[in-house]
């Protein structure tokens, strides 16, 4: 190989490269402030029904199934985008690209949706909403 192909090479590596820092710290910095990883374990089983629930709702905007989809089927995925020997974001990263998503759908379909289509108990949407910063029903 000469080395145009390697410095092209090595320049495609570091362009990856500095997209994957910029994901974690977005990822980061849009978690929410409150966010507990044992919460969020103890959700988890409502919060996958919750998102095949809304992804399988023909109501629902078409980009919003769309995203719900790829979501889970990024859920099914043995690979992380952030792997788990990185501290606190490698286990929570799951955790927070659920609850950036769930914060998206809920600002396009309405909190009505998360409550509609929520399979748990009466008290999980609130915790929902806290995990995913989203403002507490008045009801």
């Amino acid at each position: 190989m000469s080395s145009d192909r390697w410095e092209i090479v090595l320049g495609i590596v570091a362009g990856l490269l500095v997209l994957w820092t910029v994901l974690v710290i977005v990822l980061w910095r849009g978690k929410p402030d409150d966010i507990s990883l044992r919460n969020a374990m103890r959700l988890l089983p409502d919060l996958i029904r919750l998102l095949k629930r809304l992804a399988a709702d023909s109501v629902m905007p078409r980009g919003v199934r769309i995203r719900l989809a790829l979501l889970l089927g990024y859920l099914a995925l043995p690979i992380d985008l952030v792997p788990d020997f990185i501290p606190v974001l490698g286990y929570a990263d799951d955790a927070v690209v659920v609850a950036l998503m769930l914060r998206s759908v809920t600002r396009r379909a309405g909190p009505e949706a998360l409550e509609r289509h929520w399979p748990g108990t009466t008290a999980g949407p609130a915790a929902v909403r806290r995990l995913c910063g989203l403002p507490q029903s008045s009801t």
